[in-house]
Parts: structure tokens; sequence; C-alpha cells
């Protein structure tokens, strides 16, 4: 798998660098239009430059022509010396004229022409704006700086050896039979000042930057350097290993500080981070701590290292960049964004206290301190909540516009896209919104309600958007949707029972020979008997059928403790049997097919009458005449 990825390795270098290569062409042949016109233009300009130049020269050499003239002429000759004199006077104009139009097209020019770095080492010793006959600028900045490197190699180089040669129209800077460059009154004009003094300035530049270039490689300067070197990485790795070592120090701290400042996070009792998850949490921000300055520090001592080295130190600025760059661009952002920050911020403070404002008043109707006629206490809550929603919502839309990156065409792209999966996502659940909205309204139950929903009986113990659960007599938690809800006739067992009772019942039935009187006695007797049976108002009994064999008795009992129904119909069966075996009555349903076999009735044998005798069989005998 090594040899694989080491093999791989090559063909991604190889193209990666020619992905490069095809960009750097691509973004060459893109920039090539604007550079060629401006090159264009830049030609043009100069184009102008030598025919201004080329006509003050002409000028001159007129000029030294009239001046001649002048000296030659006798004392009499008094008319032609005043037109030489007038005709001189207007060469002269015409020469300054020239001079300000050449400055002025130098000046437009600026804008244009960047000029070309003469750089033989690592620093720019000055700038080449002209061409030279059919050396462009950029060749002859490239050949004084080829020079300038051969002389700083050449070890009978002296500072005053550098010598400066004038001639008709150039000025040379010449060591030995070597040019290392040539200036003309173009290259004075550029740099504001006459050819001379310019030869003169850049004689100094270049004398000192050999000089400088020597001592900067020589070995004693090298040596010193590397020791300079080895100090800071002494320094680093000193630093690296102090802050190791406060980190290793402050994890035992931590550690050692549990279950006295670090008791984990409990809220209402019940833990939900605990003290070691929350140790490993604070040393995990202290271990990205500890790395993020770790990093800086070794990132930060490059450019000390390469600062030292004179073939290195251009790298000092690039690293530098690097991390500046960024940093930079984040505090500009930063800036930049505060005022935008600043309307996010009165925009959240708005709709805060507002929201506030509503919670006050729907805690005031919740609680019973402020009445709205037609609107119920426990429609309190759930319109804050929605009316929130709503708020936050459009809170959000006014906020989107001043979010970072807003008009982007990617956080568009996205928005639609998680709105788009919102919708397509949460189909059902939207409706099960909605149905638990339209219930909240509907006011069909609250919280703790004994109800019946389809097929499912118990007591409400939670209420939510999406579904409600119910938790039945078997401690069975069921959870059913909204929708399904809705769809779903639901009885409330509990609704009216705190005003006027539920009426619980259940059905005997007794054989035709128990008068109705004794049953109704007896049954209402037994209810009263039961202790969640209400005393008034009074229990009572409906005669709901007459069947073939016996008559069918419901005994009614007002209760207000609706979610005991349960236990309530249990005892309300024990009762009855007891009061109806204490009555002396059987509880049974009789069917009668022939004739009863003389058997005892049904009664336990400690409720029956000590003179009780099981009833005979009659027989009648009838003789055949």
């Amino acid at each position: 798998m090594i040899n694989k990825r080491i093999f791989k390795a090559p063909i991604f270098i190889v193209f990666l660098f020619a992905l490069l290569n095809l960009q750097a062409q691509e973004s060459t042949l893109l920039q090539s239009p604007a550079q060629d016109s401006t090159s264009q233009r830049i030609s043009q300009q100069e184009g102008q430059l030598q025919v201004l130049l080329q006509q003050q020269r002409d000028d001159s050499i007129k000029r030294m022509e009239l001046e001649e003239r002048l000296l030659a002429l006798k004392i009499i000759d008094s008319r032609e010396k005043i037109a030489l004199v007038d005709e001189l006077s207007i060469l002269r104009n015409r020469d300054s004229i020239a001079l300000q139009r050449r400055k002025e097209k130098v000046e437009s020019l600026r804008k244009l022409n960047q000029g070309v770095a003469v750089v033989p080492f690592l620093d720019t010793l000055f700038t080449i704006y002209t061409n030279t006959g059919s050396f462009t600028a950029k060749e002859r900045a490239e050949t004084a700086s080829r020079r300038i490197q051969q002389l700083a190699d050449t070890y009978a180089f002296q500072a005053d050896s550098l010598k400066i040669v004038e001639e008709e129209s150039n000025t040379l800077l010449v060591w030995g039979d070597v040019i290392l460059l040539g200036l003309h009154d173009q290259d004075a004009l550029w740099m504001n000042t006459d050819r001379q003094h310019l030869a003169k300035q850049y004689q100094g530049i270049i004398s000192k930057a050999i000089t400088q270039h020597r001592e900067e490689t020589s070995l004693r300067r090298i040596l010193l350097s590397t020791a300079e070197a080895f100090a800071v990485i002494a320094v680093v790795v000193f630093m690296i290993i102090t802050i190791n070592r406060l980190g290793r120090l402050l994890r035992k701290k931590l550690v050692f500080k549990k279950g006295q400042i670090f008791n984990g996070f409990h809220v209402k009792g019940v833990e939900v981070i605990s003290a070691e998850r929350q140790i490993k949490a604070i040393w995990m921000l202290i271990s990205v701590l500890k790395w993020i300055i770790l990093l800086n520090i070794v990132y930060l001592s490059l450019p000390i290292l390469f600062n030292l080295f004179p073939s290195t130190r251009g790298y000092t600025d690039l690293l530098l960049g690097y991390f500046l760059a960024p940093v930079k661009k984040i505090i500009f952002a930063v800036i930049n964004y505060l005022p935008n920050l600043i309307t996010i911020a009165i925009i959240f403070a708005v709709f805060y206290y507002l929201l506030r404002m509503l919670r006050f008043f729907a805690g005031e109707i919740e609680n019973g301190h402020m009445h709205i006629n037609g609107f119920y206490k426990d429609w309190a809550n759930p319109t804050y909540q929605i009316i929130r929603v709503l708020a936050l919502a459009f809170m959000m839309v006014v906020i989107f516009p001043y979010l970072p990156g807003s008009d982007s065409a990617i956080f568009k792209g996205v928005s639609v896209f998680i709105g788009v999966l919102f919708t397509f996502g949460s189909a059902g659940a939207l409706g099960n919104i909605v149905a638990g909205l339209v219930l909240t309204y509907m006011r069909s139950f609250n919280i703790g309600d004994r109800v019946k929903i389809g097929d499912v009986s118990g007591d409400i113990i939670e209420r939510s958007l999406l579904v409600t659960r119910i938790r039945t007599i078997k401690n069975e938690i069921i959870s059913i949707p909204n929708s399904q809800v809705m769809n779903s006739h639901t009885i409330n067992f509990s609704s009216d029972a705190s005003d006027n009772g539920l009426i619980v019942h259940t059905t005997v039935t007794m054989g035709y020979e128990i008068p109705w009187q004794k049953v109704h006695e007896v049954a209402i007797k037994a209810a009263l008997q039961v202790t969640d049976i209400e005393q008034e108002p009074k229990p009572f009994v409906y005669q709901t059928s007459l069947d073939d064999y016996y008559v069918s008795y419901q005994i009614n009992g007002y209760t207000r403790k609706p979610n005991r129904i349960d236990d309530i119909h249990s005892d309300l069966h024990r009762a009855l049997l007891d009061g109806f075996h204490d009555a002396g009555i059987e509880v049974m349903s009789p069917h009668f097919h022939a004739v009863r076999d003389g058997s005892v009735a049904n009664i336990p044998l400690d409720k029956l009458s000590p003179r009780y005798q099981a009833p005979a069989i009659k027989i009648k005998v009838k003789k055949d005449s």
C-alpha cells in the first residue's frame, strides 16, 4: 500500500503542476489583450517623447551655431546681431516649452509604465523606465543586474573603482572595460533630475549594494548568522517544552479540582454533563489553544531564521505575508462589517424585548390575572409559541440581507436547497403540526385528562405539535400522531367531571321472579358503598331490557375522579356482588330449557338462611284411562 502511494505521489505532483501551468497560461491569455493595449499606449507616448527630444536636440544644435555666429560678428553689424539675439531667444523659449511638454508626457506615462526593477541581489537598487536603441527597458535591467552580480564576485573590485564616463548623448557607469549601465536624458527626465546627477546617484547605490552583499556573504557573517539561528531554535525549543510542561501541570490541576470546582452540569436535578466530561471538554479547549500557540511560535520563528541568511531573506516577507494577510483581511472585514453588525444587534434587541412583552401578557393570561373574552387560559402559551415562531421567522427575513455573504450565489443556492429539502422531507410533519395547532384551539383535552381516542384509553401525559402521548392503565405509553387524532373520535371523561360529574355504569341481569324494586334498592345501596361514587346526586338504576329469561338492570353512579374509572368499576362490581348476596339474591342470568333439577340456589352457603331447603322436583303422574 505504501509503495502504491509513493508511486502515485509523483503522478499527482506532475498533474498538479500541469494544472497550475494551464491556469497560468489561461491567465496569461486572458490578460494579454489588456497588456498589449497598455504596451501600445506606452510605445505611442515614448514615440512622442523621442520626437520632442529630437526636436530639442535640433534646436540645441541650431542655438550653438547661432551663438558661434553671434561671437564672430563685428560690432558694426548691429542689425544682424539683433536678429540673431531674437532668434536665440525664440529657440530658448521653444526649448523650455519642449522640456515642459516632455515632463508632462512622462507624468502621464507613470500610471501606465511601472518600469523594470534592477535587482542583482535581494533588494531593488533602482528602476529603468525607458528603452535605448534596440534594447528594451527589461533587457537593460536584466543586463545591469547580471553585470553587477558579476562585479560583486570579482575580488579586484573596490568601491571607488566604479567610474563615470561622459559621452555626447550618454553617461556611462564603467568598471575597467565593463560597462555596467548607460544613462541618457530620458532616464534623467523620468527621475526628475539631470543625467550627470543621476549617474552619481546610481554610482553610490551600486557601490554600496556590492559592499553590503560582500559583507553579508562573508564567512564571518555566515558563522554569526548560524550561531544566531541556533539561538533562535534553542529559544523556540525551550518555549515548546515550557508550554508542554505547563499543559501537563494544568491537566493535573483540573483532575485535582474534580468535585471542588467541576461538579458537572445539572438541570433540575438531572445530570446533563458529568464532571469527567466537563474536565475533558475544558482540557480539549486548552489543548487546542496550546497547539495554536505552538504553531504560531514555530511559524513566526521561521521568518526570523530566514532573515538571518541572505539567500533565504526573500522568504521572510512571503511567510509573514501568508500570516498577516489573512489577519488583516479578517480585521478589515470585521471593521467594514461593524455597521451591519450594529444594525443586526438593534433588530435583535427590538424583537427580544417584543417577545418578552408578549411572554409577560401570555403569563398573565395563563395565571388568570388577565382576562380576554372568548380567549381561554390554556390558549395563552400555544398562542405565544406560534407568535414567537412567526416573529423569529420575520426577524430572520429582516436580518438576512445584513448577513455576510448573503448576496453570493452560493449562499442563495444553499438556502434554496435547504428549503427544498425541508419542504419535501417534512410534508407529514407539517400535517401533524397543523393538526396539533387545531387540536390546541379545539380544546378537546388537556394534560392529565382521561380520554379514549379510537380504541386507545388512558391519561394524556404529553401533547406536542407532532404527537399526543397516552398512558394506559397497564402503564403503556402510546404515541398517536396528531393527524390520526384529528381523524379519530375522541371521548373525554374528564372535561365535565369536576362540574357535573362522570356517570359510571355497569349492568346486571336478574330473573323475572325477583322484584325489580328489590333489585333497585340493593343496587343503589351497593353503589353508595363505593368510596369514589358521589352520595349526591344519588345513584340510579335503569331497566335497559326485558329479555327472554331475565331483566337487564343498569346501575349508574356519579364520580368526580375520572382517572380512577377502572378502579371504580371494580369496586362497584364487588359492592354489587356483596349486596345481592347479602340480600339473598342470586346473581345470574337464568335460562330455562325444561325443568329445574332441584339443585341448591346459586348463592354462597354462608349467605343462605339456616332454614333454607332445596326445592323438590314436582312429578305428576297421569294414569291412562
